[in-house]
């Protein structure tokens, strides 16, 4: 910000925050169409990060809706700086800038990198086909590896005795710092997506929808039966005595009971019937 005001560039950084702010709009409106609670926006060059209270129990299709519902303002914003522009209502010059800063934000935010919208789009879009603790991971991974890239494209200029691109850099660092605190917090994400099983598993039996079963043997760990569970879908769990016949059937409420009660990990799935 003081540099743009010393290079006479603020009218300019006055409206990227403002088109940022549009675009955080957007996400704010449409999670609030789905009752979403939002804790906090925040406002960033390249974009923002509308920050919820339902973060990972929340449905694919809404959280899909949600994430796309920022770069869609930008889509109409910079039709409609064309569209002032052909119409002799603003600049050429003034036009052109508008249309280049929304193309910039919308199509940098579908990157597949957290917390961006296309970091959130692929999340959302694995967790109805992988096990959630595996989507968490690999989003993590794929988010560090987008990050990395992005860092070595802005030096790549240096290599070639050029000079570096110092936002892009400054983005890149500040994305995969973002992304491996975020690794490193998987854990404490998991808990609180297990936290909110059981008001999911009871809006699924009211659905009258079939059971997904995770077949398990009786010194299978507890924490390695939750991390097969799939988050939009309800569980069975069938463990397996030594001859290969059924000993018995958890629901998983009743695993992940035992493990937020308790906090035994480690601890096998036979335990919770003996």
């Amino acid at each position: 910000m003081m540099a743009s005001v010393i290079t006479g560039y603020f009218l300019e950084l006055l409206t990227l925050f403002a088109l940022v702010f549009v675009h955080e709009l957007g996400h704010v409106f449409a999670a609030r169409g789905f009752g979403w609670r939002i804790r906090e926006v925040k406002l960033l060059p390249f974009g923002g990060v509308a920050e919820t209270e339902e973060a990972g129990y929340l449905p694919a299709r809404e959280e899909i809706i949600v994430a796309l519902a920022g770069p869609l303002q930008n889509l109409w914003m910079g039709l409609t700086a064309w569209a002032l522009g052909e119409l002799g209502l603003i600049t050429p010059v003034w036009a052109s800038h508008l249309i280049q800063a929304n193309l910039m934000i919308g199509l940098f935010n579908l990157l597949p990198v957290l917390p961006l919208d296309g970091g959130r789009i692929v999340q959302a879009w694995m967790s109805c086909r992988l096990p959630y603790h595996v989507t968490l991971v690999w989003g993590a991974r794929i988010s560090l590896l987008a990050s990395a890239l992005m860092i070595i494209y802005s030096l790549l200029p240096y290599m070639n005795d050029g000079g570096i691109q110092v936002n892009l850099l400054a983005i890149g660092i500040f994305l995969f710092a973002s992304n491996w605190s975020y690794h490193r917090n998987i854990p404490f994400i998991f808990v609180r997506f297990l936290m909110h099983r059981e008001g999911w598993a009871d809006r699924y039996r009211e659905r009258e929808k079939l059971a997904q079963p995770i077949v398990v043997a009786g010194h299978h760990t507890i924490q390695g039966t939750l991390r097969r569970l799939v988050k939009e879908k309800y569980h069975l769990i069938y463990v397996m005595g030594m001859k290969g016949s059924v000993v018995t059937v958890l629901p998983e409420e009743q695993v992940v009971s035992n493990f937020l009660m308790h906090g035994k990990p480690g601890s096998a799935v036979a335990e919770l019937f003996r």
